[in-house]
């Protein structure tokens, strides 16, 4: 507990926190200081000057600003005096004095501080008589974001978010006195991946958002409090939708997860949800072409044909993939419908391009994001958490760069947080067996001394598709054996991976983190009925298994694995090698392009249910809009499946799946959405009592690929890709960087090619065209590729690569 020390607000004396700042102070204790500059997430700066009060001192009663004065015991504090009110009437006359009267058409005009703040603590009229200053309006200072200039109060508050929370200082004050402006530097537009935070954070609507502009007014949106599956984090988001169109997402303060910031992925990754392309009704194949048919058909046939497959090959002909774009109850009655109908353990929601699945469910001292905040040392080997982890980033972010934390960063790229890494070390593709061997003989001693701290945190998953599943695991083993205290948090993709692996989808787990063993499934033939005794394949087994005509049927739930998988090949053989597919989605994709029926589903915010993070915090999704056509929940979908083949599941809703998974789930009991509604608002840590029954010990296996002569291939994910729901959000589909072979200058030089220029990359897995970005940060004699790029090259996990000038 922090000493309290006692103070005196307008004559009420209170206890408050020492060193608090006072306007926060006199916030908790009830009291509303006006503010404009100051943010409880950012440093103070006394910028605005609005929060002007009257002080006691020792020479007399001062004015002081709210926002940077700390409290001390005994100090006393007029808030609202009359010297105290004039000030800020005063802050406000000058801060209107140019500022536009044109609150009926500007998108803040109903939740707009300033406005509210005129009125409630303004003079009322203001003596200035002159013509306001105009600027031309809108200015683009990115491709989300637009700037009016004549509306800006100058409150710092986007230029320190940019500088201190994101780390992307692209948006600055240009020139001096009464010319001050806030502005981008001419070539180097406000390109971050979080800007979007500073529109929500600006007091005065000078940043807009594009998607949003002119939409709706605040007193027009309905609105519920969500979490976002852009990211694995799963952020807390207030969905904000008007005539049952979402028309923005706003961040939500929770202190234990995104403290109110969002990428702006996970900000303005909503519009796919309208687009006139989602399917409105089920689709079955007639020759080359799909044709729309009634559910009732589409069930009946889909029924009879899974029945068929299992009747003549038994539950080992079918096979089960996806299912972590959706909710937990989703997962779960997926997961029960592939054991007790389909009769198989053939399931996976990993498109094998991420770590095995009873280390992400399982692992042991499994970190929690707030550890992050007191940890001596943070080691990140894995994905560029800009990229694919951006609240983690920006949590590692804060405690490397104001907490005290030593950031340990390996990875093969330039990353976003190497200007917070007191320690980088950096691989070829492939090679990161051999650096771990490094490190491991002490011939890092800087890297072995911040390992041996007493709080380390260790972030691990795959920084490269070169990197294999099992590097990951081999690092969390490093990092416990170098510190007992350690704590792991394995990293995945994929919006709700570590929810549908609680749920059991995965070939060798079942709800709850059970794991399955061969020797009996212990409670789910308690709770299902007789279930496959031995874990069944994953997606790449799946796979090889159609090929080879094992696997007959196939379900696709929400999956896409001609885009997903990183083998391209394989995974086309594959899919042309089905006998019977279904899909359940939202759109015609890659994959189910080719499937014999697709079933419409809802999606994001038409649906409640439960999600679970990272670091195992459950909580509640929440509905605010209907689907398109007669798309339908995924669970009621199996439902309906399951009962036409004999086996129903017993599932009538998603919160009565919830009840079930809190009674037979171990690590879910207690979890219902009664008790996240009313006891854990904040989400619930599963499990809420006890330890899981699965306690996986991270192994070092040394396996994978091996670093070879000619270019390293870095292949990796980044935050734009042609992901079905991005492709199909327009604000969001063009910052995709597309087909593009990021190298250094000098390999450049060796190629012999120039920005801009196309050139052919080949593996031994696939080939493909890009054209060449030349980067000077760029790792020397290597070439890195972003995964899953519109007709982008699809070259497998091999960690070497061939690149020639393309022909004309």
């Amino acid at each position: 507990m922090p000493e309290l020390v006692r103070i005196t607000i307008d004559g009420r004396e209170v206890e408050v926190p020492a060193g608090d700042l006072l306007i926060k102070a006199a916030q908790d204790q009830g009291t509303y200081i006006p503010r404009f500059c100051w943010h409880e997430r950012m440093r103070p700066v006394g910028m605005c000057r609005m929060c002007l009060v009257e002080v006691e001192t020792e020479r007399g009663k001062a004015l002081v600003t709210a926002c940077t004065y700390p409290v001390a015991e005994g100090i006393s504090v007029e808030t609202s005096s009359d010297v105290a009110r004039r000030s800020q009437e005063a802050v406000l006359e000058f801060l209107l004095a140019n500022h536009p009267l044109d609150c009926p058409v500007c998108d803040k005009g109903g939740e707009c501080p300033l406005q509210d703040q005129a009125l409630s603590h303004g003079p009322g009229e203001s003596r200035f008589v002159e013509i306001k200053r105009s600027f031309e309006k809108p200015i683009p200072i990115s491709d989300l974001v637009l700037l009016d200039r004549e509306r800006c109060i100058l409150c710092d508050r986007c230029t320190r978010f940019s500088d201190e929370i994101s780390g992307d200082p692209l948006i600055q004050f240009l020139d001096r006195g009464n010319k001050t402006e806030v502005n981008t530097f001419p070539d180097h537009p406000f390109s971050s991946y979080f800007s979007g935070n500073t529109v929500q954070i600006c007091p005065v609507g000078a940043l807009t958002a594009r998607p949003y502009r002119f939409r709706a007014r605040p007193w027009d949106l309905a609105e519920v409090e969500s979490s976002s599956l852009f990211d694995t984090a799963h952020p807390r988001i207030a969905i904000h939708a008007s005539q049952n169109e979402v028309l923005r997402h706003q961040g939500v303060d929770h202190d234990g997860i995104n403290h109110g910031w969002l990428s702006d992925k996970a900000r303005f990754g909503f519009q796919y949800l309208g687009s006139e392309e989602r399917l409105t009704r089920p689709l079955i194949r007639r020759g080359s072409d799909f044709e729309e048919i009634g559910w009732s058909e589409a069930l009946d046939i889909v029924a009879d044909r899974l029945g068929l497959i299992k009747g003549e090959g038994g539950g080992e002909a079918l096979a089960v993939i996806g299912g972590a774009q959706g909710s937990n109850e989703d997962a779960y009655s997926l997961s029960k419908m592939a054991r007790v109908a389909l009769g198989t353990n053939n399931v996976d929601c990993r498109m094998e391009d991420t770590l095995a699945s009873q280390f992400l469910a399982g692992t042991v001292d499994r970190a929690r994001i707030d550890d992050l905040d007191d940890a001596d040392t943070i080691l990140v080997w894995g994905p560029d958490l800009k990229e694919e982890h951006p609240t983690l980033y920006l949590r590692v972010r804060r405690a490397a760069q104001d907490l005290g934390a030593t950031l340990v960063l390996v990875h093969p790229w330039a990353n976003g947080l190497d200007d917070r890494a007191a320690h980088k070390l950096t691989y070829r593709p492939g090679g990161g067996f051999d650096l771990l061997a490094e490190v491991q003989a002490g011939r890092h001693p800087e890297v072995s001394t911040a390992l041996g701290a007493d709080k380390v945190v260790a972030l691990v998953g795959m920084a490269s598709h070169a990197d294999g599943p099992h590097l990951a695991e081999a690092v969390a083993a490093l990092a416990r054996d170098a510190a007992a205290s350690a704590r792991i948090l394995p990293l995945a993709g994929r919006a709700n991976t570590y929810g549908a692996l609680d749920m059991g989808l995965a070939p060798d787990l079942l709800p709850g983190r059970v794991g399955i063993d061969g020797s009996g499934n212990g409670w789910s033939d308690d709770a299902w009925g007789p279930t496959p005794r031995n874990p069944g394949k994953g997606t790449g087994e799946i796979l090889s298994s159609l090929i080879e005509g094992d696997i007959r049927g196939l379900l696709l739930v929400g999956a896409d694995p001609l885009r997903d998988v990183p083998h391209p090949l394989l995974t086309a053989d594959a899919l042309r090698s089905l006998d019977y597919a279904v899909s359940i989605d939202l759109f015609l994709n890659d994959s189910n392009r080719g499937a014999d029926v697709v079933l419409p589903a809802l999606g994001f915010a038409e649906k409640e249910g439960t999600a679970t993070n990272v670091e195992g915090r459950v909580q509640k999704l929440n509905k605010i809009r209907p689907g398109p056509g007669q798309a339908r929940e995924d669970w009621s979908i199996i439902e309906d499946i399951a009962t036409r083949m004999g086996a129903p599941l017993g599932l009538a809703s998603a919160e009565g799946i919830n009840k079930e998974i809190s009674t037979v789930a171990p690590v879910y009991q207690g979890i219902t959405w009664d008790h996240l509604e009313w006891d854990s608002p904040d989400g619930a840590l599963a499990p809420l009592e006890g330890s899981s029954p699965l306690n996986h010990i991270p192994v070092a296996l040394v396996t994978g690929n091996r670093p070879g002569p000619g270019l390293g291939l870095h292949i990796s994910r980044v935050m734009y890709d042609d992901g079905v729901r991005l492709r199909h959000s327009p604000a969001l589909r063009p910052l995709a960087p597309g087909p593009v072979a990021m190298i250094h200058p000098d390999d450049a030089a060796s190629l012999q090619v120039a920005p801009g220029d196309r050139v052919t990359l080949r593996t031994e897995h696939g080939e493909g065209r890009a054209v060449v970005v030349v980067d000077p940060a760029a790792t020397p004699r290597t070439v890195r590729i972003p995964f899953n790029q519109a007709d982008g090259p699809r070259l497998g996990t091999a960690p070497v690569v061939s690149v020639e000038k393309a022909g004309t």
